[in-house]
């Protein structure tokens, strides 16, 4: 018969991270624009080695998904503006310069937050850089609803620090 372990049954001490206690540090973007994002996930290939009548499974490569953000477009200073000067780093349409790889990609730090404040977690993505930037749309017949922009990062890698 087994023995139950004292931590099994007793009362244990839990506090859940809840979605809304996060801040994500971008350079060149003020950290309150950003109010939802995809944190970071990724996909393993599944490869197979054929041996007779059988196969061996083996990890294959690992891709890190592009990651969705939505952030405030405020009048000023302007949401856009620090997005798009970040998204001209890697090409710029009225020169058709393109940038080097050193200045356009940075190194994102989310942190999850405790119930006060507190960094409960922290994840760094490597490498990052905009791929996707969508300001929105204008609607006259809407009245006081807030301008979100959407863009979209591609990553390198991230890393879960703790």
């Amino acid at each position: 018969m087994a023995v139950l372990d004292t931590n099994e049954i007793f009362y244990t001490t839990f506090e859940p991270k809840t979605v809304n206690r996060g801040i994500i540090y971008i350079d060149g973007v003020p950290a309150f624009m950003v109010h939802k994002m995809k944190k970071p996930s990724f996909t393993v290939n599944n490869q197979e080695i054929h041996h007779i009548n059988s196969y061996y499974n083996f990890a294959g490569k690992r891709k890190w998904e592009t990651a969705s953000m939505t952030a405030y477009d405020p009048v000023t200073p302007s949401g856009a503006q620090a997005i798009m000067d970040w998204a001209r780093l890697t090409y710029e349409a009225v020169t058709g310069r393109a940038g080097y790889m050193d200045f356009y990609k940075k190194d994102l730090v989310y942190n999850d937050l405790g119930p006060v404040g507190d960094v409960v977690s922290e994840w760094i993505y490597k490498g990052a850089y905009v791929t996707k930037f969508d300001p929105g749309e204008a609607e006259w017949e809407d009245e006081g609803k807030a301008q979100n922009i959407q863009f979209d990062i591609t990553y390198d890698y991230a890393i879960l620090n703790y």
